[in-house]
């Protein structure tokens, strides 16, 4: 049986619906697609992945293959150092021998949108933090927010769009600040940038909950959630497999088109995986 949150509308279905967000329940979800995007899409291997999604990989006559294994899966979060405190963080792949190669910091806003700049705050500190112990580290922030629209009988304070459709000034300097924070892409640069950022506006009215939505950030802009993992996985490729290619264990893996895994992906939903997933997975030719 396939594991929940394969489709990134199905984790945000839960945050767009939360009601209790002390426990984290609202945001976990989002960390469980993550790690399992990193593997079918990122081509990392499900042991160096933190939390350990439900899957396990096996090798045979050099090609990998995937299976889903939900007795592996965990909620835990990776410790790492950092230049100033050791800091957990969401979602990490690590590599035996060479330590955190990627890591994603997932956060979430439901209301009060002025406090935005406290978020902003937090997430500069953590990169440096992180960056100063680990200049190679591949850094993602992945900022969702509830859409909060106006019609739905949501405060000035709350609003996160308006009855015209326009996007509260709170999420628009947010989001100006945020494309600053934004690119970092060669090792010696600016440790307050993450290598890529992604701004999301779910929608949590009840016919569209979980929704994204697409009218923000604007479509010819940066943060755009479209690109996110797209320039994680480019920027670790330049940091990793391209100036270390006689190291095997470094390279993103393809998985085989007929993995148990995959197959199961589209026997269960009868379509082609990319449109199952809503992404690409790695797959050998």
């Amino acid at each position: 049986m396939p594991p929940n949150f394969l489709h990134i509308r199905d984790a945000l279905k839960v945050f767009a619906g939360a009601t209790i967000v002390q426990d984290q329940r609202h945001i976990k979800p989002m960390h469980q697609h993550v790690a399992l995007r990193l593997v079918l899409e990122g081509g990392f291997l499900p042991d160096e992945i933190t939390p350990h999604p439900p899957l396990s990989a096996s090798k045979r006559a050099g090609a990998w293959s995937l299976e889903f294994a939900p007795d592996l899966e965990t909620s835990s979060e990776l410790t790492v150092f950092g230049g100033m405190k050791t800091k957990q963080i969401d979602v990490v792949a690590a590599k035996e021998g060479v330590g955190p190669v990627l890591a994603v910091s997932i956060k979430g806003t439901f209301r009060a949108y002025r406090n935005l700049v406290n978020r902003m705050e937090e997430a500069i500190g953590d990169s440096t933090n992180v960056h100063v112990m680990y200049p190679g580290l591949v850094y993602g922030f992945l900022s969702l927010i509830r859409a909060n629209r106006q019609s739905d009988g949501y405060s000035a304070n709350d609003m996160g769009i308006s009855a015209d459709g326009t996007v509260s000034p709170q999420i628009q300097r947010y989001y100006a600040a945020l494309c600053e924070m934004t690119g970092r892409k060669f090792v010696r640069n600016d440790y307050t940038r993450y290598e890529a950022v992604a701004l999301v506006l779910v929608e949590n009215s009840q016919s569209v909950a979980g929704e994204v939505c697409h009218e923000f950030p604007p479509s010819d802009m940066s943060l755009r959630l479209e690109s996110f993992f797209r320039r994680l996985f480019e920027v670790y490729d330049l940091r990793f497999p391209l100036r270390a290619d006689h190291i095997a264990t470094v390279k993103r893996v393809s998985w085989r088109k007929t993995s148990p895994a995959i197959r199961e992906i589209e026997n269960q939903f009868s379509a082609p995986i990319g449109n199952v997933l809503g992404y690409v997975p790695r797959l050998d030719d």
